[in-house]
C-alpha cells in the first residue's frame, strides 16, 4: 500500500492518497479543489486514481471529489448517512456508492471498511483501512475527517453556528460524546489519520503533527477524557474559534455540487480605465502588503494581502458579487487557486497594480501611529478605539478603552460608526487591523492603525484589563488590572 499526506497549510487542511501497487490504482481521502496535486502524485507512481472517498460535507473548503469524478472519472465513495437535509445531490451524476456504517469497498486490494460518526456532522463516516494485500485480516489505521484530530475532537456547532441550523449544536455534542465513546474501542495501535491539523476553525486545540494512533489520543487528547456525558458536552460547546460565515456557504456548495473548473485559464489583465466601473460591480480586492496599501491606493478598495487572503476573504468578500484584484501578474495565479479553494470562482481579472500607481490612482493613504503617540488621544476621547481581534484574545486581556468589533463580523457592524470621531484600530500585532481600516476607510470613515497592536500597547507598559487568574497578571503585564 502506498499512503500519501497532502496539506494545504493555508486552510490547515490534510488529504490522502491512497494507492495499491499490484492493481495499480488509488483513492483520494477528503480532497481539496486543486486535483493537479493529486493526479501528478498518481503519475509519479504508475497509479491511475479510480475512486475518491470523503467522510462528510465539508464546511471549510470546495471539495475537489466533483472536479475528480469529472476529470477522471472516479467513483465516489460518499456517506448516506444522516438526515435527509445533508445528502449530497450532484453524485447521481457520476459513478458512486452511497455508504453506511459497517459497509465496506475495495481499492484494488485494500479494504475501506465504514464506521458512523456523526457528532461534527450529522452524516460523518470514519474508514478503517486493512491492507489485504500482504495478508492482512485487521486494519492499520483510520481515516476520521473531522471526527477525531490530533489533540482534539471535530467541533459540533458549526450547524448552527455558521450554517444557521438552530438547535443542532447540543444534540450534535451528545451524538459527538457517543461516537468518542466508540472510538475508545478501538485497537490502539491503529493510525489517525485525519482532514485538518493546526488552525484549523473545526475544533479547538488542533496539534500540529500530521499523524498519531488510537492508544495516544485516548491517552492524552482532551475531548477523550470524559465519562460523563454532560460534562463532555459542556466542554465541547465553550471555547470554540468563530465559525467562518462562508463556512455556510461551503456547506451548500459542496452538497448542491461545486462548479466543474476544468483547466484554469491565466486572470486576464483588465485596462486601469475600468477600474470605477469595477468598483460600482464588483468586489476589488488590493493584494498589496498593507505598508504599501496605507502609502497610497485607489478609495473604495480592500485591502487583504495575499498571504492572509485565504484567512479573511471568507470573512469578509461578499459572495453574491464578483471579485477583481489590484495585483502583479505574478501573484494572480496562486490568489485565483486560493480564491477558487473557498468557493470564489466569479473572479473577473485583475488590475496590474503598478499600473494603477502610474495613473495616479493611488490617492489616498491613512494614517498609521504608535501606542504611545496615541494614547492620550484615547484617554481624553479624542478618538474611538476599536479592537478587532478573535472573542478569545478580547475576553483574556484588552484596553480599557477600546471597543469589541472582530474582525471577520467588521462589514456587519459599519453601520454602528458615525465617523465623528477617528477611528483607532488594533489587533494583536498589526496584520488584521491594517485589512480593518481598509474596510472602515471604503465605508468612507475616518481610520487609524495602530503600529504593532495590542502586543506593542503592552510592551510599551500601558495599561490593560486582563481577565487570568492574579499569578498570570503579575507574569503577564507591569502594569494591568486582573478581572
Amino acid at each position: 500500500m502506498l499512503l500519501k499526506y497532502f496539506y494545504d497549510n493555508a486552510l490547515a487542511h490534510a488529504s490522502y492518497l491512497v494507492g495499491c501497487q499490484r492493481d495499480n490504482v488509488a483513492v483520494v481521502v477528503d480532497p481539496g479543489r486543486d486535483i493537479d496535486q493529486y493526479l501528478a502524485t498518481a503519475k509519479a507512481h504508475g497509479l491511475q486514481i479510480t475512486a475518491v472517498a470523503e467522510t462528510h460535507i465539508h464546511a471549510d473548503y470546495v471539495s475537489g471529489a466533483r472536479e475528480l469524478a469529472d476529470r477522471v472519472g472516479a467513483t465516489l465513495y460518499v456517506s448516506d448517512e444522516g438526515p435527509a437535509e445533508w445528502k449530497y445531490h450532484y453524485v447521481e451524476d457520476y459513478n458512486h456508492q452511497f455508504l453506511n456504517d459497517g459497509d465496506a469497498f475495495l481499492v484494488g486490494n485494500i479494504k475501506f471498511e465504514i464506521i458512523h460518526t456523526p457528532g461534527h456532522t450529522p452524516e460523518s463516516i470514519s474508514f478503517l483501512v486493512t491492507d489485504q494485500g500482504g495478508g492482512a485480516d485487521q486494519p492499520m489505521g483510520i481515516f476520521t475527517g473531522d471526527f477525531v484530530f490530533v489533540g482534539s475532537i471535530g467541533r459540533p456547532d458549526l450547524l448552527e453556528e455558521a450554517a444557521g441550523i438552530v438547535g443542532t449544536a447540543e444534540p450534535g455534542a451528545r451524538d459527538l460524546f457517543r461516537s468518542a465513546e466508540r472510538f475508545k474501542q478501538l485497537p490502539d495501535y491503529l493510525q489517525i489519520w485525519p482532514a485538518h491539523g493546526a488552525g484549523s476553525a473545526c475544533g479547538k486545540g488542533l496539534g500540529a503533527i500530521p499523524s498519531s494512533t488510537v492508544g495516544y489520543e485516548k491517552l492524552f487528547n482532551p475531548a477523550l477524557q470524559f465519562t460523563d456525558e454532560e460534562e463532555f458536552v459542556k466542554y465541547i460547546l465553550s471555547d470554540q474559534p468563530e465559525a467562518p460565515k462562508y463556512f455556510a456557504v461551503m456547506k451548500r456548495v459542496n452538497k448542491e455540487g461545486p462548479q466543474v473548473l476544468g483547466k484554469v485559464e491565466p486572470l486576464p489583465s483588465v485596462a486601469v480605465s475600468e477600474i470605477d466601473g469595477a468598483i460600482e460591480t464588483s468586489t476589488v480586492i488590493d493584494l498589496s502588503a498593507a505598508s504599501v496599501f496605507a502609502g497610497g491606493h485607489v478609495p473604495q478598495k480592500i485591502n487583504i494581502p495575499l498571504s492572509v487572503l485565504s484567512d479573511w476573504a471568507g470573512w469578509i468578500v461578499d459572495y453574491e458579487r464578483p471579485v477583481h484584484l489590484i495585483a502583479t501578474a505574478e501573484q494572480t495565479a496562486e490568489a485565483v487557486r486560493v480564491l477558487h479553494k473557498i468557493g470564489l470562482d466569479d473572479v473577473r481579472g485583475y488590475f496590474d497594480a503598478e499600473s494603477v500607481r502610474s495613473a495616479g490612482l493611488a490617492i489616498e493613504t491613512y494614517e498609521s501611529a504608535t501606542p504611545a503617540e496615541l494614547v492620550s488621544r484615547i484617554e481624553e476621547g479624542e478618538v474611538m478605539l476599536i479592537d478587532v481581534r478573535s472573542d478569545a484574545e478580547w475576553t483574556t486581556s484588552r484596553i480599557g478603552r477600546a471597543e469589541h468589533h472582530f474582525l471577520g463580523r467588521l462589514p456587519d457592524d459599519l453601520a454602528q460608526f458615525s465617523g465623528s470621531k477617528p477611528i483607532v484600530v488594533h489587533c494583536q500585532v498589526g496584520t488584521r487591523s491594517a485589512i480593518a481600516v481598509s474596510l472602515l476607510q471604503s465605508a468612507g470613515l475616518p481610520a487609524i492603525d495602530m503600529t504593532g497592536g495590542f502586543h506593542a500597547w503592552m510592551s510599551e507598559g500601558l495599561p490593560v484589563t486582563i481577565s487570568t487568574p492574579a499569578s498570570v497578571c503579575a507574569s503577564t503585564a507591569t502594569s494591568g488590572t486582573c478581572t
